[in-house]
């Protein structure tokens, strides 16, 4: 699966909060200052090369929905990003955001437990 860039991942984010949008409801939901309607039908079609995003028709226009759902896209973003950074190790990367974050015991309790629960 390819990586998006950040604007890619921006729109992305709307249709996996919205399931169905046309691009002038995926432009409304986007921060200020809204891109125009022009650069988010370019990104659409450059996520639909992708394989992210498929379309029906609707008149004149297209209605777009994700085919990536968002759980599939982020365990192979995380995947990369302990390959990349954390020679591949989960414990690594544990390791440098307990200590990087300052993480409460509450918060590293309910680590562990996810941990136990994954592996019963």
């Amino acid at each position: 699966m390819k990586i998006l860039t950040k604007a890619e991942e921006e729109i992305m984010k709307v249709l996996w909060d919205l399931d169905f949008a046309f691009v002038k409801d995926i432009i409304s939901q986007l921060p200020d200052p809204k891109p125009a309607y022009n650069t988010v039908s370019t990104f659409i079609r450059i996520l639909e090369q992708k394989g992210f995003v498929g379309h029906e028709p609707h008149g004149r226009s297209h209605k777009y929905y994700p085919i990536i759902n968002k759980e599939a896209y982020t365990k192979t973003c995380m995947k990369g990003l302990v390959s990349n950074y954390f020679s591949g190790s989960f414990k690594q990367m544990v390791s440098f955001f307990t200590n990087e974050e300052d993480l409460s015991i509450a918060e590293l309790e309910q680590l562990i437990k996810e941990i136990k629960k994954k592996k019963s």
